[in-house]
């Protein structure tokens, strides 16, 4: 092993990575928790300490350059292998045993959360582990879960909550639909598509708006309270809705509809009774799917 051949610091290339990953610097600083004039000086030490350039500057914005697009493969597998590792050590010293039940959204369970359990089968194979597709927090407050997985921050004082990160979500159809309706070019040619309603249509309605979407009734002709079943009409090609990035890259034959518009965040939030949180092995597993989803979301 040289280990003379190593020349650079895992701060410097988290710090390319969290910039690479959130799109700027503001945003990557944001996402590490540090300023913005600490990331760019961590990002040009990399840069020195490897002599070539990570991006270039277009406008507000960075891009990668082909080495930096070459190196971001590496350092991605860095990020996950010390991942790994922590969340063995985790596991390895908390050696934990019986049934945890941990509740999320349909969509989550679905797309998201099988990585994640299987890391926690590897880490701590003597936990059973019950998962509840639903979105209702009360079923903590029932003590029918031990761990939510929500998108809002619970009000209730009996319950605890940490924050993870901010998810991406844009508006998605299937390519044969686009195909069948045509492309929207602006936000007015919206109102002459179908949509696919999540839940409570005037709900669904009414965040749209908040967002600057504004759709009627009419524009959702389909829709379901699974949004399981609402994201396989997507994909069938029934119509548009939104979805989070994470969840869509992963579909086949889906595209984003209007691909110049920012895309809409939301917060991705842990929560567990504030009882059960002192609980070994609730705190272990509350700490080991914070660390993942913190890492993998998005």
């Amino acid at each position: 092993m040289n280990w003379q051949g190593i020349r650079f610091d895992w701060n410097h290339a988290r710090a390319f990575l969290a910039t690479a990953e959130e799109g700027s610097l503001s945003a990557g600083a944001r996402a590490l928790g540090v300023t913005q004039p600490t990331l760019g000086r961590q990002v040009a030490a990399l840069e020195a300490e490897l002599g070539v350039t990570l991006f270039e500057r277009v406008g507000k914005g960075l891009i990668l350059t082909p080495a930096g697009a070459e190196l971001l493969t590496h350092v991605r597998a860095m990020r996950d292998a010390a991942t790994h590792l922590s969340l063995s050590a985790a596991g390895q010293s908390q050696d934990i045993g019986g049934t945890i039940r941990i509740t999320a959204s349909e969509v989550m369970c679905t797309h998201v959360l099988p990585p994640v359990l299987l890391r926690l089968r590897e880490v701590a194979p003597r936990l059973m582990l019950d998962i509840v597709a639903a979105d209702d927090l009360r079923d903590l407050q029932r003590r029918e879960a031990d761990i939510a997985i929500r998108h809002a921050r619970p009000t209730q004082p009996e319950l605890i909550a940490r924050m993870l990160k901010d998810g991406s979500a844009q508006l998605y159809a299937a390519t044969s639909y686009l195909d069948r309706r045509g492309r929207p070019r602006t936000e007015a040619d919206l109102s002459g598509h179908d949509f696919i309603s999540f839940g409570d249509v005037d709900r669904m309605i009414g965040f749209l708006a908040e967002v600057g979407l504004p759709l009627k009734r009419e524009n959702f002709p389909v829709g379901s309270e699974s949004g399981v079943a609402a994201w396989a009409l997507v994909e069938a090609g029934l119509g548009i809705s939104l979805m989070s990035d994470h969840v869509a890259r992963a579909s086949r034959g889906i595209e984003r509809v209007l691909p110049e518009r920012a895309p809409i965040s939301f917060p991705v939030w842990l929560v567990t009774h504030r009882e059960l949180h002192t609980a070994r092995r609730i705190r272990v597993v509350f700490d080991l799917l914070a660390e993942f989803l913190s890492s993998e979301m998005v």
